[in-house]
């Protein structure tokens, strides 16, 4: 039995068949039930791990439909159009997806109608139905109306009115119940009877392409998943070729026969249409895993899946090697992405700004648009460069000493070590782009500064004396200095 605090009590929010048999419902207190069954075992109500094993559940559902949708707190929406025959029909699949759910450990009601809201009402009033298109109003007809999942206040007020089930309800005239109950109960009501329908909400998009291999023992071993996934890739391409489509992005997921699912998925930059590439970007994705795929007992199902496909054109090439090698260099960007991971591989495109740490933006290369290559960059001059190649990640407070307001400091001291000034060059003065932003920030005045062991440094005040004044967290209320890069 499950308890939770509701209005400053502990009351029941859930029990198993034995306390029911008990005489223990939902929502009682729980001090009642104590009085009725002293050595009750009671379980704190934990929403957040029930909510985790709801969505494993779903994960794991996903072999029968990838149209999953959650339902509540203790219900899940599955979408099978399509889908039955694969399993035999609407009865076996069914029949698979409780019996092994029972083999886990749960406790299952499932139905089977035409829309959402009538297969809710049926799992909950008449379990295991199934409903052909049509029949919804005859056999939602003699459920109780809480099976309809609305709001417990609708209930009570329609058991209030005399009306205890479905078919009392509805043989009541529409624009009667819409003026005590609203519009959205009439809603609810045509969806119920097949006169409606409303598309559930997956939890995710369903893939483009997709291509499964279920085996009839579970196995294990890498020497059959990897040539499982080459043959997948094999069918997946095929499929994708006869209408001109490449995939972007691929996912393998690996069900488990303990109900346990994981999914690995690679992005490209360029739309895949080889197997040998598939069967690289995995091999070096599973080699690379700092969490080795656990089978457990084995997969009993692998499925590998185009979650993003585009259409691709067939390009004519010259005997020059240029098309090639941009080839070579964007699988070579694809291993390294599956590897390191896509936001360690990244291009840095110029950007229109004269902010420092603005002027590169960095790009993971396989989402570079195709022409990134040529967006132009400031030309190199001979003379030495005025700014340092690489800067701090942030800019760096410091502590600075200067003559004058206005000019460049004598010594500063960065991470507790002091630089006595030698040599400085500057300012260089930036101001913030005020079009932008609503706060754009302070000007900045850079100098390029040396030390007495030749080490150069790119530094800041942020801020004009007297001009502009920002409140500071050592309450002066005078500019700060940061350290923003260093001379190599």
């Amino acid at each position: 039995m499950v308890a939770a605090k509701r209005d400053n009590a502990l009351m029941v929010i859930a029990c198993d068949a034995r306390a029911s048999q008990g005489g223990v419902l939902p929502g009682m207190p729980l001090a009642t039930v104590r009085a009725m069954h002293p050595a009750v075992d009671v379980i704190d109500h934990d929403p957040h791990a029930d909510a985790v094993l709801l969505n494993a559940i779903a994960d794991w559902c996903d072999r029968y439909t990838p149209l999953v949708a959650l339902d509540g707190a203790d219900g899940l929406l599955l979408d099978i159009t399509g889908c039955a025959h694969l399993f035999g029909d609407e009865a076996a699949l069914m029949r698979s997806l409780t019996t092994s759910l029972t083999r886990q450990g749960f406790e299952t009601s499932a139905a089977i109608a035409g829309t959402a809201v009538a297969a809710r009402a049926l799992t909950r009033g008449a379990p295991r139905s199934i409903v052909a298109p049509g029949e919804e109003a005859r056999a939602v007809a003699p459920l109780p109306v809480a099976a309809l999942g609305v709001d417990d206040a609708i209930v009570r007020g329609l058991r209030r009115a005399g009306l205890k089930t479905i078919g009392e309800v509805l043989a009541r005239q529409p624009s009667e119940l819409a003026a005590r109950f609203g519009e959205d109960f009439i809603a609810v009501l045509r969806q119920a009877t097949g006169d409606d329908d409303a598309p559930i909400s997956p939890r995710r998009p369903a893939p483009d392409y997709v291509v499964d291999k279920r085996f009839p023992e579970p196995v294990a071993t890498l020497e059959v998943i990897l040539p499982t996934l080459l043959g997948l890739a094999k069918l997946l391409i095929a499929a994708m070729e006869r209408s001109g489509k490449g995939a972007r992005q691929l996912v393998a997921s690996f069900f488990r026969s303990d109900g346990a699912v994981r999914s690995i998925s690679v992005e490209t930059g360029q739309p895949v249409t080889r197997v040998e590439v598939v069967q690289r970007l995995f091999a070096e994705k599973l080699d690379a895993l700092a969490d080795p795929l656990d089978p457990g007992f084995g997969y009993d199902l692998i499925r590998l899946a185009a979650s993003v496909s585009v259409t691709t054109t067939e390009a004519q090439r010259g005997f020059d090697t240029h098309a090639h090698q941009a080839e070579d260099v964007a699988l070579l960007a694809d291993t390294l992405a599956a590897r390191l991971g896509a936001r360690r591989v990244v291009r840095y495109l110029p950007q229109d700004t004269h902010i420092p740490e603005r002027v590169a933006l960095a790009v993971p290369v396989q989402h570079c648009p195709p022409d990134a290559g040529d967006a132009p960059w400031p030309a190199r001059a001979d003379t030495p460069p005025l700014r340092p190649l690489r800067l701090l990640q942030q800019p760096e407070p410091i502590e600075v000493m200067a003559g004058a307001p206005d000019d460049p400091p004598a010594q500063f001291t960065w991470r507790r070590v002091r630089h006595r000034v030698t040599r400085a060059e500057g300012p260089e003065r930036i101001a913030m782009e005020w079009w932008r932003a609503a706060q754009p920030g302070l000007t900045r005045d850079y100098f390029r500064v040396e030390d007495e062991s030749g080490a150069r440094f790119w530094l800041y005040r942020d801020g004009l004396y007297e001009i502009e004044v920002m409140p500071q967290p050592d309450g002066t209320g005078q500019p700060r200095w940061y350290m923003h890069g260093l001379f190599a």
